[in-house]
């Protein structure tokens, strides 16, 4: 199956002929960066990574790192949703705002390369409460994984036969989605939950989201790491009051992907 997607996917690409890669180092975005770069040639992939206190910065070190790897011609560039009153005031469409400050940016980089925009977006996200696709698809990027018939089981799939790295690769969503709706985004409350998750993941946690509510923070786990949180309870303790939080609890149904959305 993921054979014949990848064949449509890479005709899909080379239609496009020149594009600009939303590259945020998940594994879908860069299963289809590589794709891309293998397809068109790094002279045609321009992979961008928007970097702002909405991304943790242990994901900016792995798309610099990957970037490196994979030799793609690769942009960091800066971007200011905290500008946005409407961004911070976290509705439910939060993500719409914030898919629209990436299309403010980088919109004249895909222009100047005569590029178009693509996102790795699969069939799976579709379902899902996810405004930020609306607001990328106005401004004319598209999602050449869904034209390709990808799933996310099949983007994992795909990726390992390829080798890649990512293939197992936990989501790593953006860090506002961390607080409820409603929660107003903050520079320190984004910097507290990436110094919480960081802090976390050293201590060998892969799959987890540390939840905030205000000097409360909900930590989900994977359910097989449940035991080993347990067993580390003093040092996950530390760790996420180390990140300035005064209780720490543990959800009991383990981690849930986009558990707040709705």
């Amino acid at each position: 199956m993921t054979d014949a997607a990848l064949n449509v996917l890479e005709h899909r690409l080379a239609d496009l002929d020149r594009v600009l890669v939303a590259f945020s180092g998940g594994a879908d975005s860069a299963f289809l960066t590589f794709v891309a770069h293998r397809a068109l040639g790094a002279e045609r992939v321009h992979a961008v990574t928007a970097v702002s206190a909405s991304l943790a910065s242990d994901e900016e070190a792995d798309c610099r790192a990957l970037a490196r790897e994979w030799g793609l011609h690769w942009t960091p560039v800066a971007t200011d949703e905290l500008a946005d009153a409407a961004y911070r005031a976290n509705d439910t469409d939060r993500c719409y705002h914030c898919k629209t400050e990436l299309m403010h940016v980088v919109g004249p980089i895909a222009e100047r390369d005569g590029a178009t925009i693509v996102l790795g977006v699969n069939v799976d996200d579709l379902g899902d409460h996810r405004p930020g696709q609306r607001a990328a698809a106005e401004r004319g990027a598209v999602f050449p994984l869904v034209e390709a018939g990808f799933t996310k089981a099949m983007v994992r799939e795909a990726s390992r036969e390829l080798g890649l790295r990512t293939w197992d690769k936990p989501a790593a969503a953006c860090l506002a989605s961390r607080l409820p709706y409603g929660t107003p985004v903050t520079f320190r409350t984004l910097t507290q939950v990436d110094h919480a998750e960081g802090a976390l993941r050293r201590l060998g946690l892969r799959e987890l989201r540390v939840r905030h509510y205000g000097d409360t923070a909900r930590v989900e786990v994977g359910l097989d790491e449940l035991p080993f949180v347990i067993a580390q309870r003093e040092s996950v303790i530390a760790a996420v009051k180390g990140a300035g939080y005064r209780y720490v609890t543990l959800d009991l149904e383990g981690f849930r992907s986009g558990n707040l959305n709705g």
